[in-house]
C-alpha cells in the first residue's frame, strides 16, 4: 500500500507545473570558456575553467536570486527545455559552485558546452548555455 501511496505521490509532482519550473535567466547572463580555446589542442589532463557575466554563482541546493551553478556537457548535447541536467560522464555537475575542472579525456576530438543550473540543476529560461567548442586531445 505504502509503495503505490508513494508511485502515485512521485507522478502527481512530476505531472506538476512547478516540479521542473525553470528558474528565469537574469537579464545579459552568458557563461563562456576561459580555457581551453575553441580549436585548441591540449593534452590531458585537460585544464577546463569557466567563465560567468551578469549573475553569480551559487551552490546547488541554495535559493539565491540571479544565481546558479555550472554544467559541463561533454561529446552530448544540452538536456531537453525544462528538464535537469543527468548526471552522467557526460554531464558534469558543479554543485559545489566550482569555476573549473580537470579532465582526464582520451586522445581525440571532443566538444564541450557550459549550462547554468539552478539550484535544482535544471537550466535557466532561457538556458544561460555557451558556445559548443570543440578540442583536440592529443
Amino acid at each position: 500500500m505504502l509503495r503505490k501511496f508513494t508511485g502515485l505521490l512521485a507522478a502527481l509532482l512530476l505531472a506538476s507545473p512547478l516540479a521542473l519550473a525553470a528558474t528565469p535567466a537574469p537579464e545579459g547572463a552568458g557563461v563562456y570558456f576561459i580555457e581551453p580555446a575553441d580549436g585548441a589542442e591540449v593534452t590531458s589532463p585537460v585544464t577546463v575553467k569557466f567563465g560567468l557575466k551578469g549573475m553569480g554563482v551559487a551552490p546547488a541546493g541554495v535559493d539565491k536570486a540571479a544565481t546558479g551553478h555550472h554544467h559541463l556537457i561533454i561529446d552530448a548535447d544540452p538536456p531537453p527545455a525544462g528538464q535537469p541536467v543527468p548526471s552522467s560522464d557526460h554531464y558534469r555537475h558543479f554543485g559545489g559552485g566550482q569555476t573549473e575542472v580537470s579532465l582526464d579525456l582520451a586522445p581525440g576530438t571532443h566538444t564541450l558546452q557550459l549550462i547554468m543550473g539552478d539550484m535544482a540543476h535544471i537550466p535557466h529560461d532561457p538556458p544561460v548555455m555557451s558556445e559548443r567548442i570543440t578540442i583536440t586531445v592529443k
